[in-house]
């Protein structure tokens, strides 16, 4: 008896009802911080026409995202997330060539990502994507009165 296959994944642009899914997907992964709020990131990449939000559906479930951008002078990855559920199966892959694609017709020469340096199974992703450190120090400065 042959296994049944693997559900079929769909990958499509964000869509207003994807909302409460999405902000629990990036808090089941982690990748909310209290001084983002994930609504408001949202907004601006849809309001920004050189910037992108894409997901991932199985079976109507979102497990899945990817948000990309371009400064004008490299493209950036954020949100890149897959739901614990649906892990090794090649979604996060799929949504960074998805990410890639959007990038080179829009020729962005470079793309990156911000991830925390102890991530070490994120690094890990990205380095099988044949993704290499930087040779660059982050510096910030928090405009806000009150920082986190």
């Amino acid at each position: 008896m042959n296994p049944s296959p693997e559900p079929r994944v769909e990958f499509r642009a964000y869509l207003p009802s994807d909302h409460e899914s999405l902000v629990q997907l990036w808090h089941d992964c982690d990748l909310l911080r209290p001084w983002n709020d994930p609504g408001d990131d949202i907004r601006q990449c849809l309001e920004n026409p050189s910037s992108q939000l894409r997901v991932a559906v199985c079976r109507q479930v979102l497990c899945g995202s990817v948000m990309m951008g371009c400064d004008g002078h490299r493209g950036w990855v954020y949100y890149l997330a897959v739901d614990s559920r649906y892990r090794h199966r090649g979604i996060g892959r799929a949504l960074m060539e998805q990410a890639e694609v959007w990038m080179r017709a829009r020729d962005v020469p470079k793309i990156q990502a911000l991830i925390r340096h102890d991530n070490l199974a994120v690094r890990g992703f990205y380095g099988r994507l044949n993704y290499r450190d930087g040779d660059v120090q982050l510096v910030q400065k928090w405009l806000a009165e009150e920082t986190p």
